[in-house]
Parts: C-alpha cells; structure tokens; sequence
C-alpha cells in the first residue's frame, strides 16, 4: 500500500514542515501515486482531473532540484489559460515559500509584454506561462531554455483542443533534450499519446479515478423538450436554489443567451468565454469566487482550470458528446469534505449521450421527470457580496492588511463584512457585504488607505 504521509518522500524538512503549515497533511491519490516518480527523475504521465492536487505534485517535483543560487529558469510550467497560469504560480509561490530567495514569473498574454521582459532580466528559477506568450518571449530572445530541467504541460488535452499545438512543438524545441517532461491531462486523447511519444521518454503513467462517489456528488438528468429547454433550467433552481453554480454550455453565444435569460429571470448570471477582454474575464471570474455574483455560464474552454471553492451545483445546460468532459465538469463540486449537486438536461435525441455517460461510469443515470420539480415563480437570486475596486494596488505598495484597516478601522465595518481581497500591479478589489455598501462608498470619498486618497467604485 502506498503511504499518503509526505514525511514519507525524500524531500527536505523545510519543505514538509511549510506543507504542513498549509493545511496539506496527506498527499492525494496523485500525489502519493506520481511524487516518487517525479522525485526520481522520471518522466511522467499523470490522468488527472483539476482540484486532484496536480499542481502540488509538479511543483514538489520542481522545487526539490531547483538551484536557488543559479538564476537561470531550471523549470517551466505551461498552461492553456492565464487564470490556471495564475492559479498554478500562486501554488508555486506558496509552496516556494520554505526556499529562500526562489523566482517565479508569469508569461501570459493579457498583460504587457516589456514588464515580463524585465523581470527576466532579473533572472527567474520557475516560468509558469500560456504557450502564445512565451512563444513570443523565445521569438524574441528575451527567455533562454538551455538550463531548463523540468518542463510540465499542465491540461495539455485543454491545449491541444484550443489549438496549441504548433505552439507547443515549437516551444519544446528549444528546451534541452535531456530534460525531465511531465504531461497532466484530464482526459487521454489519441492526441495526448501522440505527443507523449515524441517528447517523453519511457514515461511512467498514473492515473486517478475519476469516478465521483454517490454520497459526495449527487448525479440527476432530466429530458426536456428543445424549446424548453430555458424553462427547464429555470425550474432546476427554483426547485434546488444553490447558493453558487457553474452552468455549462456548448457556444459562446449560448452562454451570452443563457446568462441573459437568468438574469432576466431576477437570478445574478454572468457569462464567461473566449470573446470577452482579459480585463472582463478577471472581473467575472473575481466576482464569482468572492461571493459577488452567485451563477457563472461558462463554455469547457473558459472554466478550464478554475478551483472554485464551495460550489454547490454544476448544471450542464447541454451535455457534452464525451463523456469525459461530462466527469470533468461535475467534478468541480463536492470537493473539501462538501457535498454537491450536478444536474443535466438532455432532450429525445440526446439520450446516446445520456447511455455513454452510464457506459462510461458503469452504472446506471437517475433519470427524474421534470414535472417532479417544486417550483417557485417568486424565486430569485442575488449574491450576498459586492466587489470594490480601487485604484491602487501593489505598485502604490497596497497590501490586505491596509485595505483591512481601513475598512475596520475608519469605515467602521466589522471583519465578519468583509470578504475576500485581491491585489493586482494597479487595482485592487475586495468584497463586502451588501449592506455595507453605501457606507463604504461614502468612506471612500474622503477615505484614505495608507495615508492616500483612493478612488472606489462597485464592480457590476
């Protein structure tokens, strides 16, 4: 049997006592399945779904051979989207903290180009970055690979499938060849082998079961007919009423319709997919997991990678034609210790789906009938935070515990109000109950934070 204690993997006391004081007392199945591999240089096919502890895994494997004395970049992670590249350079960060002086920088598009070339300059040990953008940094040799040691494709199906695959080959041809390759992939395409075959050598594969426990995730479809299909969804939460739900949908504009319809139905939707800006996907995505907006519609491609904490409901609009991408989705509920609901609607001529994703979890659906449903027309629904934003963030020297102070000290809000607090190069947000509101817009024009007037505004 294998041992879930990271005490039990040869990595430095320093680095087991900081996962320790991050609340990481046993390892995941992929974790205690993949650590000793990639601790011994193998290469390294790991299954594995987002929320399986996958980042922990790569980012152990990372920083027990990075040379702290040599800035030279020893590891690059690559991400299909900037908020998994955030999310994983965040992770890094934290686990980095046990080792002195360790450099991680974001490559991702969305941000300038000229600051990310600059903080190169300064050396890195750690690139986390999205395949275009770092592309770009090699086209123009602001980011040198000769030292690189471990190369990690975080989703690289999700990579594959947005198109990233000319990207890829190229980027990895300017790697050494002698390199450590781990390859994290939700599901296991023709692809995926494909391209294991030409960049890894004799890897190791491990694979996490991705089948979801009955007691955690509660699985119920209903049929619907084509243009009811609306009224369908409306009916799942008048009848359920979760407090956070993921909708998924097939299309942009079917998202942009849905989120539409909702919100006309007096329930907070907001819509998130390739066509919006960089600057309105963050916006969207900070609301929903701060408790500011209470329903996100979202196409496979822009959830990718979201580790949204305490979701109650994942509701497939549509269902997927793979039945892989059916487990993926409703696996972002039920984690933590929670229990969550996933919901699908299908209609006569979707049943084949319906009979793939029995087949594929080997056991039968529970088909309800959507007349069962109790509904509540006077049913609405509205997050219980606002977000604010401010117009100064890390470059003014603004830290959480300065926005915190204010807004307990002079504003007068007790830290129970106050939500979740996020700081960027020039903004900040931080969310707040809605009661709170209005005083702390008044606060705020006159307010300081650090000793500086700061201009605040609500977020949607």
């Amino acid at each position: 049997m294998v041992s879930d204690s990271f005490s039990t993997l040869p990595i430095s006391s320093a680095l087991i006592a900081n996962l320790d004081s991050l609340g990481y007392k046993k390892m995941t199945a992929i974790q205690a399945q993949g650590l000793p591999h990639v601790l011994d240089g193998k290469d390294l096919i790991a299954k594995a779904k987002t929320g399986s502890g996958k980042t922990t895994t790569f980012g152990l494997g990372i920083l027990s051979k990075i040379n702290p004395r040599f800035f030279g970049v020893q590891a690059m992670v690559l991400c299909p989207t900037r908020e998994l590249a955030e999310q994983v350079g965040k992770e890094l960060r934290k686990l980095a903290r046990a080792i002195p002086n360790i450099k991680v920088v974001m490559l991702t598009g969305g941000k300038p180009f000229w600051p990310q070339k600059s903080s190169l300059e300064y050396g890195a040990h750690i690139v986390v970055g999205t395949p275009g953008r770092i592309q770009d940094h090699l086209g123009k040799q602001t980011l040198e690979l000769e030292g690189l040691e471990i190369l990690v494709l975080d989703e690289a199906d999700r990579m594959l499938d947005m198109g990233f695959a000319e990207e890829i080959n190229s980027i990895i041809a300017k790697t050494p060849t002698n390199r450590q390759t781990l390859l994290f992939s939700a599901t296991y395409p023709d692809t995926i082998e494909k391209m294991s075959r030409r960049i890894q050598k004799d890897p190791v594969t491990v694979t996490v079961e991705s089948e979801h426990k009955a007691e955690v995730i509660a699985q119920v479809f209903y049929q619907t007919k084509k243009h009811n299909r609306n009224d369908a969804l409306l009916a799942l939460f008048e009848h359920y009423q979760p407090k956070t739900t993921l909708v998924f949908c097939h299309t942009k504009i079917q998202c942009d319709e849905v989120a539409q319809f909702l919100r006309d139905k007096k329930i907070q939707a907001l819509a998130i997919h390739g066509d919006l800006e960089q600057r309105d996907r963050d916006q969207i995505l900070l609301r929903f997991t701060n408790h500011s907006c209470s329903v996100l519609v979202a196409t496979d491609v822009a959830a990718r990678g979201l580790d949204i904490k305490s979701l109650e409901a994942v509701i497939n609009f549509e269902l997927p034609h793979d039945p892989e991408i059916y487990v993926h989705r409703i696996g972002r509920t039920g984690r933590a210790g929670e229990k969550g609901v996933a919901l699908s609607l299908f209609t006569e001529s979707e049943q084949l789906r319906v009979e793939s994703v029995e087949a594929f979890q080997k056991k039968p659906c529970a088909i309800e009938d959507i007349k069962t449903l109790k509904r509540d027309s006077g049913f609405t629904m509205q997050a219980p935070m606002v977000t604010i934003q401010l117009d100064a963030g890390r470059k003014a020297k603004i830290r959480p515990g300065d926005i915190l102070g204010a807004l307990t000290g002079d504003a007068g809000l007790s830290g129970s109000q106050i939500g979740k607090i996020d700081i960027f190069d020039i903004v900040s947000y931080f969310a707040i109950e809605r009661d709170a509101l209005r005083p702390v817009l008044n606060y705020f024009v006159e307010g300081k934070v650090k000793g500086r007037n700061v201009r605040a505004r609500k977020i949607g």
